[in-house]
């Protein structure tokens, strides 16, 4: 086997188990749980419908580059959304098995392990950015997202010297599990590094649809590339998903766009994986990519919940103002994640992650994400303001 398995980390949810086993919630209390960030609202049904209506299209094999009507699906709406003049669904759109695949496929096929192999990536994060980087046989470069920063990556102290080994840089924003917003100026800012120091930008954007502020959408990475003029997207990737802005993460659907001189080798490798989606998928996607009035009515859900939740719990804990994503990002009372997590359970049976369980230690042995939490506000409304109750009255118990 390869012997870089060996160096994986634990999953966040294996380690959550773990804390959790031998524990005994309360009976008389169902069960919520604010962990995993999967969509719990209903899936958007036409989309649905037109994958029973084309499953007789599962008899057929799919292409790599799938269905030109797709990729024309998702230039428009990347056009549309990002204010661009154009993105060629021939050259620059690649349809993929939604983020995570897609994620963690490119950094194989992109990392040249015959020189320094450094990506750099936010800390805390989403683990798939890690994982992928060293069965590539790379080197994690985390880039530590404090409160002083606004949670977002402090470029600045990051030396010439060691940008200089990097070969991708990891965006995500609206960052998980911060919620943190990228500004068009700070994309612009990396799009330079890149320039400077010869590296690779693959800004994870799965989460761009979900915001609060409807005048204010998170600007993407090729919206900061279109501003500049670059319309070639040159070292920029991004990385869609339908998960989460159509509430369909079973369907397995997204797209990489950008750079053409990346997406070309990125396809060839991807037609040796056997990756391309089903054509039913594919029919599916098209119509959740077309239409808009599912997305926003998504996005009010979301409002709803967030302003419920925040009112019940801004009394009693600290978080950054939501922005955008489906995430709180509370300090946790008493700093120690770990054993407020597994109190909470015991107590209150609602399930919440440990944020050091999605960051790595800086060089000074601090972990970012240690000291809070991350709540998935992903249920329906009842539910989460029902948990948002829960968690403070644990924590008025102990003040």
């Amino acid at each position: 086997m390869n012997p870089d398995l060996d160096v994986l980390k634990p999953y966040p949810f294996e380690k959550l188990a773990a804390l959790k086993a031998g524990v005994t919630p309360p009976k008389g209390l169902d069960h919520v749980p604010l962990t995993i960030g999967e969509p719990q609202h209903p899936p958007y049904p036409a989309a649905l419908a037109t994958l029973v209506a084309r499953q007789a299209e599962f008899a057929r094999y799919p292409a790599t580059a799938g269905l030109p009507e797709l990729r024309q699906a998702i230039s428009g709406w990347a056009t549309r959304r990002f204010s661009l003049t154009g993105i060629d669904p021939e050259r620059q759109v690649l349809p993929v098995n939604g983020t995570r695949e897609a994620i963690f496929a490119f950094v194989q096929a992109a990392l040249d392990r015959t020189r320094p192999a450094k990506v750099a990536m936010p800390n805390p994060f989403y683990q798939i950015y890690e994982g992928a980087t060293l069965l590539a046989g790379g080197e994690p470069l985390y880039l530590d997202c404090s409160a002083e920063n606004g949670f977002r990556p402090d470029l600045d102290a990051v030396p010439a010297e060691t940008w200089r080994e990097v070969q991708i840089l990891f965006l995500c924003s609206p960052g998980n599990p911060t919620g943190a917003v990228t500004p068009l100026a700070e994309f612009q800012k990396l799009i330079r590094l890149a320039d400077e120091h010869d590296f690779i930008i693959a800004s994870d954007e799965c989460y761009s649809e979900l915001y609060l502020d409807e005048a204010a959408p998170p600007p993407g990475l090729l919206e900061a590339c279109a501003a500049l003029g670059r319309h070639d997207y040159r070292r920029c990737l991004v990385f869609h998903s339908l998960s989460k802005r159509s509430n369909l993460p079973g369907l397995r659907s997204g797209f990489v766009a950008g750079d053409a001189e990346l997406i070309a080798p990125f396809k060839r490798y991807r037609t040796y994986h056997g990756c391309a989606m089903a054509l039913p998928v594919q029919r599916a996607s098209i119509t959740a990519w077309n239409d808009e009035a599912h997305v926003r009515a998504n996005r009010d859900a979301y409002r709803e919940k967030f302003a419920a939740v925040t009112e019940i719990l801004a009394p009693v804990m600290a978080f950054p103002t939501p922005e955008a994503s489906f995430y709180l990002w509370p300090a946790v009372p008493g700093g120690d994640d770990e054993a407020f997590t597994r109190a909470l359970y015991a107590e209150e049976h609602v399930s919440v992650l440990p944020g050091s369980y999605m960051g790595r230690p800086a060089a000074n042995g601090t972990n970012p994400g240690s000291s809070r939490l991350r709540l998935a506000l992903v249920a329906e409304v009842d539910a989460t303001v029902e948990a948002a109750r829960r968690l403070r009255r644990f924590i008025e118990r102990r003040l």
